[in-house]
């Protein structure tokens, strides 16, 4: 099968998963039912073609798989004759509309809160991302049958917590949304930057995390939150191409910004522009301003680094959250000088730990690693470039800060034969 016609099968499959569960009312047999419809359309459109309304042949297909399923689980339970009266009705009504887009509906209820945020990111990227569990259990760095377990439990789960698919109201709506898009920049991030394995970047899910926010802005247009976290993966992503060289880690101040995306960075800000009117910023607003700034600037010398320790501040208030700590203290050294910055991080230590919170702890020793490097201690900051290659769990990641050791292992610090050579 080709590209176009795999793309076309992962946009379908949470229209085709949606019309099922309006249907019958049955997330956890839908999702067998569109998973095993998928697989049929990829054996029969290989051999004969796409059909003129794909979207249909996959509902017809899923529908008859449903009834199957639905007949054979109410067999194993021993209540053949009510099962078969029952089927036998919604079998002879004709299939759930082909027009209805239940995208929005089913990204809540995989991100129904009766689930853990791993459970929420596998069946997100599952039921509406059209990821195999193979392909999930790759980004998440275990095994296809581990990761099929969780997710049979996952919608397990949703069945005992009698979750429907039903839009939420109120209160309710707005949770459920604030999660969607907290799944959705888990997804985008783990793409970014990969927790391990060899690679620094997984395309497939930055690309996948940009098109499901993609549907959830067209689906919420008004919501600023929304076009602020779409708005942040576009003008993350624009630096891309610029992030490795021959497979290593170029650090953000030595990227080629000729080589940043400016048709994603344009987007990505035009979109930006766009909310600011629609009220009070939040987290992915501040983190796509940021991101804004980085990309206006023709160099990193001219980077409004004042401007990024202001938004940062503003962003710590609103999540003080231990990464948002530490890359305030990163902007703090950029704008006012790493003495500033050191001073800051040993605040933002002995207040909150940064060294020891999984989500810091090897960039803490970085960060410490290279503000020590530029006030000229250069033993100082190799070891700590080592304690965090240690702890990195990504290789490009590992590697890159092995060669900063190695390289600072050479030199002494100033004031013993002169300064050395950064």
């Amino acid at each position: 099968m080709n590209r176009e016609a795999e793309q076309l099968l992962r946009a379908e499959a949470p229209q085709v998963l949606g019309a099922l569960v309006r249907r019958f009312g049955r997330f956890d047999v839908a999702e067998d039912a569109v998973q095993e419809a998928l697989l049929a359309a990829s054996r029969a459109w290989t051999a004969d073609g796409v059909p003129d309304d794909p979207r249909s042949w996959l509902i017809r297909v899923a529908y008859r798989r449903m009834v199957d399923l639905l007949r054979a689980e109410q067999a194993r339970r021993r209540r053949e004759q009510v099962a078969a009266s029952a089927i036998a009705a919604s079998a002879g009504a004709a299939p759930a509309s082909a027009a209805t887009d239940d995208s929005l509906d089913l990204l809540l209820l995989c991100c129904h809160p009766a689930l853990s945020a791993t459970s929420q990111v596998a069946l997100t990227l599952r039921a509406v991302g059209g990821l195999t569990t193979a392909e999930i259990a790759h980004a998440h760095g275990t095994s296809e049958s581990t990761m099929g377990t969780r997710i049979s439990r996952a919608k397990q789960q949703l069945s005992s917590a009698g979750a429907r698919f039903t839009p939420p109201t109120g209160a309710d709506r707005a949770e459920r949304i604030d999660a969607v898009m907290r799944v959705l920049y888990l997804i985008f991030n783990e793409g970014y930057t990969a927790s391990a394995g060899a690679d620094l970047v997984r395309v497939d899910l930055t690309a996948e995390a940009i098109r499901l926010t993609r549907m959830l802005h067209e689906l919420t247009p008004q919501d600023g939150e929304v076009a602020g976290l779409l708005a942040l993966m576009l003008l993350t992503e624009a630096r891309r191409p610029a992030r490795t060289g021959d497979g290593d880690l170029v650090p953000l101040e030595e990227q080629d910004r000729a080589l940043w995306d400016r048709r994603l960075i344009v987007e990505g800000t035009v979109l930006l522009d766009s909310v600011w009117p629609l009220g009070r910023a939040g987290v992915y607003q501040l983190q796509a301003a940021i991101a804004a700034v980085h990309a206006a600037a023709p160099d990193a010398v001219s980077t409004d680094w004042a401007q990024i320790a202001l938004l940062y501040l503003w962003l710590e208030r609103l999540s003080p959250s231990a990464p948002v700590r530490l890359s305030r203290v990163v902007a703090v050294a950029r704008a006012y000088g790493p003495e500033r910055g050191l001073a800051l991080l040993d605040e933002a230590n002995r207040q909150y730990r940064l060294d020891e919170d999984p989500l810091t702890r090897h960039r803490e020793r970085a960060v410490r690693a290279h503000l020590l490097e530029e006030t000229g201690n250069p033993a100082g900051a190799a070891r700590l470039y080592r304690e965090a290659a240690e702890l990195a769990g990504n290789e490009v990641e590992r590697r890159y800060l092995r060669e900063r050791a190695r390289r600072l292992s050479t030199l002494r610090p100033l004031g013993q034969d002169g300064a050395h050579d950064n």
